[in-house]
């Protein structure tokens, strides 16, 4: 099983929460942005059904994949404030 984190930050005048490089909204306090990532955590463990999805690489080629509903990563929130 893979690892993911989510960092909780300062972004564009308020909060943010990333993972990698990708900046979620800015939330207007730590509170909020901390409870945001805590939530999108918790959500992205949910399994589901597995389904065919298509994605696109940086190179901007397409591609198909089946993905399974129970291969889901674990999650957790850093706060680097």
């Amino acid at each position: 099983m893979s690892k993911i984190i989510y960092h909780v930050v300062q972004h564009d005048g308020g909060w943010a929460y990333k993972l990698g490089e990708v900046f979620s909204e800015t939330f207007p306090s730590h509170e909020a942005a901390l409870g945001a990532a805590k939530r999108a955590a918790a959500e992205q463990q949910l399994g589901g059904s597995t389904t065919a999805i298509q994605w696109e690489d940086a190179s901007g080629k397409w591609h198909e994949e089946l993905s399974r509903g129970d291969d889901r990563p674990e999650a957790d929130v850093e706060d680097d404030s």
